[in-house]
């Protein structure tokens, strides 16, 4: 992979009056609850689909910065722009930030000298081995929260109220399941991109290495069994069942 193929994200600063009310309405998560630390959520469109992967922390009161796919930056902008236009808040340009391993942990930072191809490829690495998907241009509305495992990561709060996708995701957790969900596998042969289809299988994200690719998709427990792919082990609180524990 590539410097140029490999992802970028890019951060923006909400802040203002109504920044919390606004992103309360908009995101999966509890935007109250939020601190320091960057917590991955996501804006649906109306048909509880995933437009906008994110990550987001609260820096200070009526502040909060987010990190999005590089490639979605501008559309998130224009989105913002769109539903905010009556909400008191001021959005930033969006900056280049860098996705590195800190402590163990797939994060973000501004500093330079993490803005390596090894570093980038770190991040994934150590992604995919969590569950930390991260949506692009390619991906956008393909997926639900709950196909994703996000509920099982924090980053969605079936308690908070309306938010855009509200209503379809609601009606997933509390009536049905999803059929296919989040899988973290290796497979042999060339590494696929973001969005493409492995017969049933729906990818990611993945990342080559020594034996072909590592990936993290979409798919129904049986297709996975039919296939040559091998499932690897995600945290345990991401191997639980993803339909609602009762």
């Amino acid at each position: 992979m590539t410097q140029s193929t490999l992802p970028q994200f890019a951060q923006l600063t909400i802040q203002g009056e109504d920044a919390e009310k606004f992103l309360q309405g908009q995101l999966t998560s509890d935007v109250t609850k939020l601190g320091l630390s960057y917590q991955a959520t996501a804006l649906s469109n109306l048909k509880g689909r995933i437009d906008f992967g994110l990550w987001i922390k609260k820096q200070e009161e009526k502040h909060f910065d987010v990190v999005i796919s590089a490639d979605c930056a501008d559309a998130f902008q224009a989105h913002l722009k769109k539903f905010g236009a009556f909400s008191k808040f001021d959005t930033s340009v969006p900056t280049p930030i860098y996705p590195c391993v800190v402590a163990d942990e797939p994060t973000f930072s501004h500093k330079e000298e993490h803005n390596t191809p090894a570093d980038t490829q770190a991040w994934m690495q150590a992604s995919l081995a969590i569950g930390n998907y991260w949506i692009v241009a390619a991906t956008q509305g393909l997926f639900q929260p709950q196909e994703l495992r996000l509920h099982q990561r924090g980053g969605m709060d079936y308690d908070k109220g309306c938010y855009l996708g509200q209503e379809v995701i609601a009606r997933i957790y509390f009536k049905a399941a999803p059929k296919a969900f989040l899988h973290y596998v290796s497979g042999t042969g060339d590494v696929p991109a973001a969005g493409d289809k492995l017969e049933k299988i729906q990818v990611v994200n993945a990342i080559a290495d020594k034996s072909g690719f590592k990936a993290l998709v979409v798919a129904r427990p049986e297709h996975l069994a039919d296939s040559e792919l091998t499932i690897l082990d995600l945290p345990p609180a991401l191997q639980a069942d993803v339909a609602r524990q009762k």
